[in-house]
Order: structure tokens, then sequence, then C-alpha cells
């Protein structure tokens, strides 16, 4: 595999991962209207969808130029 396909792949899945984590761990929505608590539950199969698909761009690149 080229290089700069290997370099692109590696920064893609670095950001994708990352992305997926800060996702993962942002506070969820809680909103508050005097006596009422109102909090939306948070759905994290996004999150997981991004981490994989992180992980898997960053396996790919490093394994992809090795025979």
């Amino acid at each position: 595999m080229n290089k700069p396909i290997k370099s692109v792949l590696l920064i893609a899945g670095i950001v994708i991962l990352v992305y997926g984590i800060y996702t993962l761990i942002q506070p969820e929505t809680q909103t508050s209207i005097g006596d009422i608590d109102l909090v939306k539950a948070q759905n994290n199969t996004n999150s997981y969808l991004s981490i994989t698909i992180g992980i898997v761009a960053i396996v790919i690149s490093s394994f992809a130029g090795k025979k």
C-alpha cells in the first residue's frame, strides 16, 4: 500500500477514535425547569461504532504494507 494512503488511514483512524471516545464520555444532557429535572438518556451506539471504525483503520494502516 502506498505511504500516503497509510498515513491518511492512520490520521483518520486516530481522529475517529478520539471523536468516539469524546462522544462516549461527554456528559448527558440535563435541563432543570423549576423543580422539574429533565434528563435525556445517552445512546452510546454511535460512539461504539466510531471507536471500532477508528481501531480498524489504525490496524489496517499498520499492517497493510507488511509481507
